[in-house]
């Protein structure tokens, strides 16, 4: 039997696969994702959110934010090479790749340190 860690062991990171959520609405990846930053958890998206599925979920995150219970999230992401994803029509349109890493946490907890293209720093502390 798995031993049950106290959660002031540390801070649990749940990674997301794209391919869990490519099964999932776009109300279910936020619900999702919302509940496990609630919890304390660093969420990442293999594959990120398509823009308005992350304007959606800046949006229910504010409807939710609460002075003792929940300060909102913060949520970073890089692209991955898009030469790679997307094809010239795409670019020439655009078109937007959702294939991104994506790192959301609880805004108390997470610090954006630094970013770029090929990197988010970040420092993640206890409650």
């Amino acid at each position: 039997m798995a031993e049950v860690k106290d959660p002031q062991d540390g801070v649990q990171i749940d990674l997301i696969s794209g391919e869990r959520l490519a099964s999932q609405t776009s109300m279910e990846k936020i619900r999702m994702i919302l509940d496990g930053v609630r919890e304390g958890n660093i969420v990442i998206l293999e594959e990120g959110l398509s823009p308005d599925e992350e304007s959606r979920l800046i949006e229910v995150t504010m409807t939710e934010i609460s002075p003792d219970e929940f300060n909102g999230i913060e949520i970073e992401t890089y692209p991955r090479s898009e030469t790679a994803d997307a094809s010239f029509l795409d670019r020439l349109m655009g078109r937007e790749s959702t294939k991104k890493l994506t790192v959301i946490g609880p805004a108390n907890q997470i610090e954006t340190l630094h970013k770029d293209e090929t990197l988010i720093q970040t420092l993640v502390s206890r409650k």
